[in-house]
């Protein structure tokens, strides 16, 4: 099974792992001594203490998610999130990330350094307890030199770092001393000692993931750079530093370093999420020119919300508490929908344009092209589990709601060309969402009048279990024909697409439903669409998209792939969109065939077995008759101590008969998947405008600067 090597992109994906057997076990018996059953004995001392940061090593994935590539990424940001908290208290105005050979990461601020002084209960340094103990830090001090406000809730960042890493080092200017305290996987070697004098403050913390614990310790410049351009945006006047000092050879294995070929980057924005809103909206229309910009504070809590609409059909919203994103909204996203409805509609009706028989704009209608961010700073966040998706903080909408509110109807006030074109922008959106809902209805209306028939084309799997059954989208009859042959009916739905599906970054829902191939795939998926999306009616919990390894195919697949995104997100957040890969090539050598499913892996194959181009018998030399080539065969085993190997480059499915489809790319045991996730919805959505919307500079730039990137293009 190939190795999938991760170029560092915003929608990425994961080779999912083929279903395990089932391995039955016989029922132990139960041992007899002197006709006496001896059962085992459950008491006290079963029960295990994990004493420190043991618990941490042991179940890594409960604090940073994941042992991949985004667990390790994590580990950065957890130490420059303790960095911004000195930086929104105000004690820090540079942060500094180095990248060091050997898979060391350095993070400095200037900021007053974490205290050294024995601390009065625990009797240890001040900083050792910050780095060896979960749930320590200046977070949780009611004392005034504590955090007000930071990024972390629970005050587990920088000893998570310190128990995962094999190796780490904390280096504080501070009291007029150079103070230092060394780690090695999560164990302190000394005390914190004194090095030298200083007139300096600030802290830095240097470490080495371990690599007994992560797959891979290979970081992603482009990744860590637009994490730290999106801190900078967020906190206004603070100045991000990123130094890429890695050796030659790590650069190298690292492809996104290619995107930013220089080794040091400065990040500083004065205008804060205005600047942002801006960076986001480079590649659209934008319907408005004047951005909305409010920051207000409240008590104890700080709002911050930017916004401008353009010409997408989509919404753009980002939302943010103490600088952590946070994907799935929460009250601060709550209060400002709210407001942003009821602001609209209360203007447009003080300007008559909405008429008194007119219906109110809904949400869906002034959410329609919107691009938003939202950022409050608060003193005690209340996230839903340590990643931090949501903000449960009670209290936060209706501040929200009434700062946003009170800001946006001056706005529109102050701006009536602007709010004219907001407006007028709601208006097409609403007329265009009842186009919908009647086109829907009339899908809808018509699968009832049938006994909900599912589309004809459709070859749907007898179980009916969604866990268990798996939707094939394939590209043309003629490979859907050799899936239908050679799938498992028990399982595996066939679903094929004639030519390529309607582009929706170019088109509302009501186009999209006119579209017959879009239709038939929304019916089958059973989860409806917008606002009557039910993701608990989705009849397949795989949804496999299997197309050519050509042009045309990558295209159909970015198209589907784009629908997914815009209009099916939680199918893709939920890990249920999948792309088969099918093989690139077959080597056969008598009998024997073996399946290679990119270039890097006919590579290896010929590294492996020491086999050179002369060895091989390319699908273009092949004669057509088929006796021809037995006589050829036969000849070159007489004339060379070893036959030669024929390979063949498949460009089609259609290619493969339906038993060499299944044992490549449809039975679960062969198969490589690779599933689609999302990391940064915000850099996904611009790569999406890129690729597939109205805007054709991008797009040339973008073609530009990957062309190199592309082997073996077929035209």
């Amino acid at each position: 099974m190939p190795k999938r090597v991760t170029k560092g992109r915003v929608v990425k994906a994961k080779q999912a792992p083929a279903p395990k057997k089932k391995i039955i076990k016989k029922a132990p018996v139960a041992k007899k001594t002197s006709s006496k059953v001896v059962k085992s004995s459950y008491s006290a001392k079963n029960i295990q203490v994990l004493e420190g940061l043991e618990a941490v090593r042991k179940r890594p994935g409960m604090y940073i998610g994941s042992t991949g590539v985004t667990g390790l990424h994590h580990l950065i940001w957890e130490v420059v999130d303790n960095s911004m908290d000195e930086a929104m208290a105000g004690h820090c105005d540079t942060i500094t990330i180095k990248l060091l050979p050997d898979h060391w990461i350095e993070v400095t601020d200037n900021g007053r350094g974490i205290p050294v002084d024995i601390h009065p209960k625990k009797k240890v340094s001040a900083l050792q307890l910050v780095l060896a103990t979960l749930h320590a830090g200046g977070k949780f001090g009611e004392e005034g030199g504590g955090y007000k406000v930071s990024g972390g809730l629970h005050g587990v960042g920088v000893s998570v770092v310190n128990a995962l890493s094999s190796h780490l080092k904390a280096t504080i200017h501070r009291d007029g001393k150079i103070w230092v305290q060394e780690y090695k996987f999560g164990k302190p070697q000394s005390k914190v000692k004194s090095i030298g004098k200083t007139k300096t403050t600030s802290t830095t913390i240097s470490f080495k993931a371990d690599d007994g614990i992560f797959e891979t310790l290979n970081f992603d410049w482009k990744y860590i750079v637009d994490h730290l351009r999106q801190q900078a945006y967020l906190t206004k006047g603070i100045k991000l530093v990123m130094i890429d000092e890695r050796s030659a050879e790590e650069k190298e294995e690292d492809k996104t370093a290619v995107a930013f070929p220089k080794n040091s980057y400065q990040f500083y924005f004065e205008g804060g999420i205005g600047s942002y809103i801006r960076h986001i909206n480079k590649n659209r229309e934008p319907k408005h020119e004047q951005v909305f910009y409010t920051e207000k504070q409240e008590g104890d809590i700080n709002v911050e919300i930017a916004l401008q609409y353009t010409g997408d059909f989509t919404e753009s919203l980002h939302a943010f508490a103490n600088n952590i994103t946070n994907p799935d909204g929460g009250m601060h996203v709550a209060g400002f929908r709210t407001a942003l409805t009821r602001t609209l509609n209360s203007y447009a009706r003080n300007k008559a344009i909405l008429k008194e028989k007119d219906p109110n704009l809904t949400g869906d209608d002034v959410r329609e092209g919107l691009t938003a961010i939202i950022s409050i700073k608060i003193p005690n966040p209340q996230f839903e589990g340590q990643t931090k998706a949501k903000l449960g903080n009670p209290e936060v909408k209706p501040i929200v709601d009434g700062i946003f509110a009170e800001q946006f109807t001056i706005f529109l006030e102050e701006n009536p060309k602007d709010a004219e074109s907001i407006v007028g922008q709601c208006l097409v959106a609403a007329k265009a969402r009842n186009a919908a809902k009647i086109a829907r209805d009339a899908v809808l209306r018509k699968s009832a009048l049938d006994g909900f028939t599912l589309p004809g084309k459709l070859a749907d799997c007898s179980s009916r279990k969604a866990e268990n059954s798996e939707l094939y989208i394939v590209e043309g009859d003629s490979a859907g024909g050799s899936a239908k042959q050679g799938r498992d009916r028990h399982t595996q739905a066939i679903l094929p697409l004639r030519g390529k599906v309607l582009n929706v970054e170019r088109a509302r829902i009501d186009k999209i439903l006119a579209n017959n191939e879009l239709k038939s795939l929304i019916i089958a998926l059973g989860t409806n669409i917008g606002e009557m999306f039910d993701i608990e009616k989705l009849r397949y919990h795989k949804i496999i998209i299997m197309t050519d390894a050509d042009v045309d195919g990558s295209h159909i697949r970015t198209l589907l792939l784009t629908m997914f995104f815009r209009y099916f997100p939680d199918l893709i957040y939920k890990g249920h969109i999948y792309v088969a890969q099918p093989p690139l090539y077959s080597i056969k050598k008598g009998k024997d065939i073996e399946w290679i499913y990119n270039e890097t892996a006919l590579t290896d194959y010929k590294k492996k077995y020491g086999i050179t181009d002369e060895d091989l018998n390319s699908s273009e030399d092949e004669p057509s008759d088929a006796e021809a080539m037995e006589d050829k065969e036969e000849k070159e085993t007489k004339n060379k101590p070893g036959k030669k190997l024929n390979v063949q480059r498949y460009k089609g499915l259609g290619e493969m008969n339906p038993e060499q489809l299944w044992d490549t790319t449809m039975s679960p045991e062969n198969r490589v998947l690779k599933q689609i996730t999302v990391e940064d919805a915000e850099k996904a959505s611009e790569i999406f405008d890129i690729l597939m919307g109205s805007e054709v500079a991008p797009r040339k730039k973008f073609i530009q600067t990957h062309a190199k990137d592309v082997k073996n293009l077929d035209i």
